[in-house]
């Protein structure tokens, strides 16, 4: 305790401050550094560039529909709206807080995604001739899957953090997870179609780090406005059935054609859920989805998809019972939408899952081909076999762990300091803070005594 105590006392900030870094100010230099960091890195791939009629000819390629666009749009169709949508709307539950979980939301998305295809774009399609950036219809969908992991931790620090603090959340969020991804997936050879790891995982402990850096012992100040109301709570039900609905599409999006992107979606789309209290509906019922990530392609059979959305759901609804409220108390982690029970301990599941069921991997089940293809056991790593595979799966959880808790820890410091101008603590989870709000619409009428509805009415 003295340890965590000291440690944040080093990065205390003073108490007072008259610089405050604007929002329009931020926004307008960064679109600024965007244009000229597109108009010199970003062009189109040859599947997407005017050029494409001479490819098709030259790759003897039949037709236009084998184009890639044809394969991946709708995935990134689904993936798109549940990044807009699905994860804005399930935010929506505080009761004065709907105008800046959706609008936030969109902010950190469109943010990231410019900076998401740059980052990517230099650990993963640079163009060695020319040094450009080649954009096509699959790093749409991966730089969806980058901004996915600030929205993860977006979660953790919902209604507590200024929209500057989280434009600075979020570029430091995607750098980290450029690099983190390029080592899981290039370096250590990891297979994460669905991103337990990369995204669920990194995301979660990225968030609840900063969160834990920015621990604020007088937040029961906001505590009247930290929780839901009826109609709120409908409005988060939305995000959870956009979803519920496209997370086939999320798990399967970037898989190789064929049968590994067909049993992505089925292993997905086969998941269990728990019924309790409508937090639990909202957000435990997806937590199968986060497991199944890293092992989606794989040959989990069925049944396995079954016990594993049965298994995240209870131990997702038991997190948010007991889990949540312990790790307020004694580690000083508050956890506003609960990311811990949805993405974070699902995201490890995930990937100690995916670890297992690439080790247990064998011919027999997989086939020769099957095999090379599922794992990519192609090139420099033609002579990997199932069992060193399932120990690159393992390590690939650790370095998203240490990323996630090591850059939030970090980046928590620096969103410390005063020029962001964070909230006051009796003024969180309130959206009059940032927003001008229409006026409350006229009060309801009270119920007359003889109402034949009344629940308690005289008899």
């Amino acid at each position: 305790m003295g340890c965590r105590q000291s440690f944040r006392q080093c990065c205390d900030r003073p108490k007072n401050t008259n610089v405050r870094i604007s929002l329009p100010a931020v926004c307008f230099v960064w679109q600024i550094v965007m244009i000229i960091l597109f108009g010199i890195f970003i062009r189109y791939d040859q599947e997407s560039d005017a050029h494409w009629a001479e490819y098709r000819t030259f790759q003897n390629i039949s037709s236009d529909i084998e184009n890639d666009f044809y394969f991946r749009y709708p995935s990134f169709q689904d993936v798109h709206v549940m990044i807009f949508v699905g994860f804005g709307f399930l935010m929506t539950f505080l009761k004065r807080y709907s105008f800046s979980a959706v609008g936030f939301n969109f902010l950190i998305a469109a943010f990231g995604l410019q900076w998401a295809l740059l980052m990517q774009g230099w650990f993963q399609s640079l163009d060695p001739m020319d040094g450009k950036i080649k954009i096509s219809m699959e790093s749409l969908i991966n730089a969806d899957f980058c901004v996915a992991s600030c929205l993860i931790a977006y979660g953790a620090v919902l209604g507590k953090l200024s929209p500057v603090q989280l434009m600075v959340m979020t570029l430091f969020g995607i750098t980290l997870y450029a690099v983190d991804e390029f080592i899981i997936l290039n370096l250590i050879h990891a297979r994460d179609a669905g991103g337990s790891m990369v995204i669920h995982t990194f995301g979660a402990y990225y968030g609840l780090s900063i969160s834990w850096m920015l621990y604020r012992p007088n937040l029961d100040q906001s505590k009247r406005l930290n929780g839901s109301v009826y109609h709120s709570d409908v409005f988060a039900m939305i995000g959870t059935l956009f979803l519920w609905m496209f997370w086939p599409s999320f798990n399967s999006a970037i898989t190789d054609h064929g049968d590994g992107q067909h049993r992505a979606a089925i292993n997905t789309y086969l998941l269990d859920m728990v019924i309790g209290h409508m937090v639990h509906i909202q957000n435990s019922t997806l937590a199968g989805g986060v497991a199944v990530g890293t092992a989606a392609e794989f040959m989990l059979m069925p049944y396995g998809s079954l016990i594993i959305g049965f298994c995240c759901g209870i131990i997702s609804t038991l997190g948010y019972i007991y889990i949540t409220p312990f790790m307020e108390k004694y580690l000083k982690i508050q956890d506003t939408c609960g990311i811990h029970n949805l993405h974070a301990m699902p995201g490890v599941i995930g990937g100690i899952v995916g670890a297992v069921t690439a080790a247990a991997a064998s011919e027999g089940v997989y086939g020769k081909a099957g095999l090379i293809n599922t794992f990519d056991f192609t090139g420099k790593w033609k002579d990997m076999v199932p069992s060193r595979q399932g120990g690159h799966q393992a390590a690939g959880l650790c370095v998203a762990l240490c990323f996630g808790v090591g850059g939030g820890i970090i980046v928590g410091c620096i969103l410390r300091m005063p020029i962001w101008g964070d909230a006051p603590d009796d003024n969180c989870f309130d959206d009059e803070l940032y927003w001008e709000l229409p006026e409350d619409e006229e009060s309801i009428p009270p119920i007359l005594e003889d109402n034949n509805h009344m629940r308690n009415r005289d008899v």
